[in-house]
């Protein structure tokens, strides 16, 4: 598994001069601009995403988890006893969900409001054909 922790920013522009321009980072996802509302950066063997889309109203902290295998994850944790039933109205923290940005993610979130997102990409996953 990997973790890419995703950071609240209240100005996408500034933050991604700060992280571009003074910390030596790149903007890795090639879609991204600086009207997205999320912005995936690396640097060396770093990844971290920021975010102005969540910022207002996320409580908690986001972490990325990529993994190869995003539903048989979701199983295992649904078997030791995972509880989806906080957040039925939300879609990605009922199963895994294939997202317009090429992943397949699911969120699970703590009493406290720290949310980790299990995700793997789209085009990484097997199928029987």
């Amino acid at each position: 598994m990997q973790i890419i922790p995703l950071l609240k920013v209240s100005d996408m522009r500034a933050a991604i001069r700060h992280y571009t321009e003074v910390l030596d980072f790149l903007m890795t996802w090639p879609d991204d601009t600086p009207d997205s509302p999320v912005v995936d950066l690396g640097h060396e063997q770093m990844e971290l995403q920021i975010t102005t889309h969540e910022s207002d109203r996320l409580f908690g902290s986001v972490i990325y988890v990529y993994t190869t295998d995003v539903d048989a994850l979701f199983a295992k944790y649904k078997s030791r006893g995972l509880n989806t039933s906080a957040k039925p109205n939300s879609p990605v923290h009922q199963g895994p969900v294939d997202q317009t940005w090429g992943r397949r993610e699911f969120y699970v979130t703590d009493v406290d409001g720290n949310t980790l997102r299990f995700c793997q990409n789209i085009n990484m996953i097997k199928t029987d054909d």
